[in-house]
């Protein structure tokens, strides 16, 4: 087998197991700082709005810089770096004594950990570029695998053991992802690359810069804020919708994984594509097909309507970031891809930040279910700047 597939699979079984860690106890937050102490509701949704910005904001000012570290000392050392902090702090999550503690952690969180953009670096880097499609949506399909696992099993070892417990599992699985990288991952030099994008810059740093690639940085942010604006509020969403938080962990898990579940086979399936027919032009429909359901996800209401609608949106816009990233990644040289992905972190670290900002806000102004219009607006704006693009390419 060849060594860049031999690499991929490796990732991928080491991202599955990193994101399922994370997913342990993380999307149990809100859950969590009750139990802290925190029961008032919009002390609650206060606190979950930081809770879920904090690492996004501390990612967005070292996503670039582990970036430009990766270029010059290995994707490999990066990744490593960032599973075992992560070791260190879903650890230390369980030990919190009160709600600031959990705050401090996550803000440590966004400054040393980022497996995912790390992961994506190396991939970028060693694979080539005829199947950097295939590839990085593969291995982004590891994260909603992750992500579906972790809730899952997660829920069920909150319900029954606590919540802490969730976070001390989900450390010694982070550390079982470390030992796997450590010792199966190996890099290999890439001196070229072809670009062959519809979309093309020109330079070696006016590459990063370039008009092109800025916009589809635009609509990585955008789709960073579709994909997390009401993600934290599941929990919160679940709990006014049946009136207790008995049981409600355990339904966020299942949501979260069938959510997961179906952002993966997006992935895959689209990816495969992607390295077949025109990337934009798949965005395009699929943006739009995405606009339809959260308009019927904002029009209808109840339990049942929510997770059809919410679970198919993910179904649809699951394979997009992975075209975007692929796409950018064609048009860098291999030697940049690691500053070039570092940038994406940060780009998607600030819509990261945005969304439970915005989205607390709308909760506490005007309620839960009118995050659905803002989702809405968002997806709106992102099928604007795919015309932009599509525009400016006919035209040159």
């Amino acid at each position: 087998m060849e060594r860049w597939k031999i690499n991929l699979y490796t990732l991928w079984i080491s991202q599955v197991i990193s994101l399922t860690s994370f997913g342990f106890g993380l999307p149990f937050i809100p859950f969590f700082i009750q139990e802290l102490g925190v029961t008032d509701p919009e002390q609650l949704k206060i606190f979950t709005g930081i809770l879920s910005a904090a690492p996004a904001i501390t990612m967005a000012i070292m996503s670039p810089i582990w970036g430009i570290l990766s270029d010059r000392f290995g994707q490999k050392l990066m990744i490593q770096r960032a599973t075992l902090a992560a070791v260190v702090i879903i650890g230390g999550m369980g030990l919190s004594a009160n709600v600031w503690h959990l705050v401090a952690l996550r803000f440590l969180q966004g400054l040393f950990t980022g497996t995912i953009t790390a992961s994506s670096a190396f991939v970028a880097v060693n694979t080539p570029n005829h199947k950097l499609s295939y590839a990085l949506g593969f291995l982004s399909s590891s994260t909603f695998v992750g992500y579906s696992l972790g809730p899952l099993l997660g829920g069920k070892v909150a319900e029954h053991f606590g919540y802490r417990m969730s976070f001390y599992v989900g450390a010694l699985l982070m550390f079982g992802a470390f030992l796997i990288v450590t010792f199966f991952l190996k890099g290999e030099k890439k001196t070229s690359s072809r670009k062959t994008s519809v979309i093309r810059g020109n330079g070696s740093w006016k590459t990063l810069f370039a008009s092109g690639i800025m916009m589809l940085l635009l609509m990585l942010f955008l789709q960073r804020i579709i994909r997390t604006i009401f993600n934290p509020f599941i929990p919160l969403y679940i709990q006014e919708m049946t009136g207790t938080i008995i049981g409600a962990a355990e339904k966020t898990g299942y949501i979260n994984g069938l959510v997961g579940f179906v952002t993966a086979v997006s992935a895959v399936l689209i990816s495969r594509l992607g390295d077949k027919y025109n990337k934009m032009r798949m965005i395009r429909i699929m943006l739009v097909i995405g606009f339809i359901d959260v308009l019927l996800l904002c029009l209808f209401e109840g339990m049942a309507t929510f997770v059809i609608f919410y679970t198919t949106l993910f179904f649809i816009i699951g394979g997009i970031e992975p075209l975007i990233t692929s796409t950018t990644a064609e048009m860098t040289p291999a030697d940049q891809r690691g500053t070039l992905f570092g940038i994406q972190g940060l780009v998607g670290s600030l819509g990261w930040m945005v969304s439970p900002t915005l989205g607390t806000y709308i909760s506490i102004k005007f309620g839960l279910e009118e995050i659905f219009w803002a989702l809405l607006f968002f997806v709106w704006m992102n099928i604007v700047v795919a015309a932009f693009i599509r525009k400016r390419t006919i035209q040159e």
